[in-house]
């Protein structure tokens, strides 16, 4: 069968284009016929797969994703019929992705009343209303029980189309304990003393995973403590404001940026605690990489995979609404008690629960359940 993938880009360490390419492997594999539809492809490409790059550009953001849709479906419309699997909100799909937040509910609640008579929100709520609004037949695969909620509660008549799937961490992430040689090699080569705490953060973003509130949390430890502590984040944005911040913070000299990379387990192996605070996140999926590795993980209640923490109890789970001070609280108490605590062996015995990595075979047998009856093998 034939499939199109629709993507806005491709970058290898955003988790969405992760599970992207895990889908997108395991359809190859199954013999299916794989057209990938994106503006931009950074990394290696799966050698059978037919990458179409969509020659459009425009001076905003919401004027380039109509085009981008626009060239799509004229390039759609000169072939069979056949499924379109996004992952990014969009007309056109058959299959949607869920690897964003309800958009309705974080205009409701994140924005001003203004907000609704802007261009920019008349485009994503026309482009979420286009997969989950009463006349839509599009399926979408839903990735938390969060995710589920806001979505019914903003488009009650999508529910039929609505798919729960399990997460997809890649099996090499899992470990049976944590490795102190790459704990030592790691610390060696950035400089940090065996005994120093290393906070950790991962991710693309920094604005929504929450790297102020990191470091505010940060700042906020007790002297001796900070003194003994770094905070080393890791991911594809630029850092500058939050080095400003981390100066005014008085934190500068225990924070340090790195661009995104594939070597991440290194760093989970290195590290003391992750800190994942984000404002919102649709699953994140560094979470599960952490509990799975033995890292300890303090994280907040509006990333979707934060009750796999729960569940786990790999490390505690900051209440939604937000709290600064709780989180700053919690922080400290972790780190008071972070060697005797149960709280990386718990994640690295949760690991081995099989659940965790088969994202990309539900999604496969989820598409030809709903397609293949009517596109057949072609």
């Amino acid at each position: 069968m034939k499939i199109s993938f629709l993507i806005y880009s491709y970058f290898p360490y955003g988790g969405q284009q992760r599970d992207f390419l895990r889908i997108v492997n395991t359809c190859l594999s199954r013999g299916h016929e794989i057209d990938v539809y994106t503006m931009k492809w950074q990394g290696e490409l799966p050698e059978a797969l037919n990458l179409i790059t969509v020659p459009v550009k425009a001076m905003t953001k919401t004027k380039l994703y109509r085009s981008f849709t626009q060239w799509v479906e004229k390039a759609l419309s000169r072939q069979l019929p056949h499924p379109v699997f996004g992952f990014n909100k969009m007309p056109l799909l058959d299959l949607y992705f869920a690897a964003d937040p309800c958009f309705a509910e974080k205009a409701d609640t994140q924005r001003g009343a203004y907000y609704k008579y802007t261009g920019r929100y008349r485009h994503f709520k026309n482009y979420e209303n286009a997969i989950f609004g009463d006349n839509s037949k599009t399926h979408a695969l839903i990735l938390s029980p969060q995710q589920h909620k806001a979505f019914l509660k903003y488009y009650p008549a999508c529910s039929e189309r609505l798919h729960a799937v399990p997460p997809g961490i890649s099996r090499d992430r899992m470990v049976s304990s944590r490795d102190t040689d790459v704990r030592r090699q790691l610390r060696e080569e950035f400089s940090i003393a065996g005994d120093t705490v290393l906070l950790l953060q991962i991710g693309s973003g920094f604005r929504v995973k929450g790297v102020d509130r990191s470091l505010r949390a940060l700042a906020s430890l007790p002297a001796q403590i900070r003194a003994n502590t770094h905070f080393m984040l890791v991911g594809q944005d630029k850092p500058r404001r939050f080095e400003k911040l981390a100066r005014k913070l008085g934190v500068r000299e225990q924070f340090s940026v790195l661009s995104g990379r594939d070597d991440i387990p290194r760093f989970l192996a290195g590290a003391d605690l992750l800190l994942h605070p984000a404002y919102v996140e649709s699953a994140g999926y560094v979470l599960l990489e952490a509990t799975i590795a033995g890292l300890p993980v303090l994280t907040t209640a509006s990333c979707g995979y934060s009750f796999h923490i729960e569940q786990a109890q790999s490390g505690e789970v900051c209440s939604d609404p937000f709290s600064q001070e709780e989180l700053n609280t919690r922080l400290l108490a972790m780190l008071e008690c972070i060697d005797m605590a149960p709280w990386s062996e718990n994640g690295l015995v949760y690991g081995k629960k099989d659940e965790l990595y088969a994202l990309p075979d539900a999604v496969a047998d989820i598409i030809e359940e709903l397609f293949l009856p009517k596109h057949g093998s072609g």
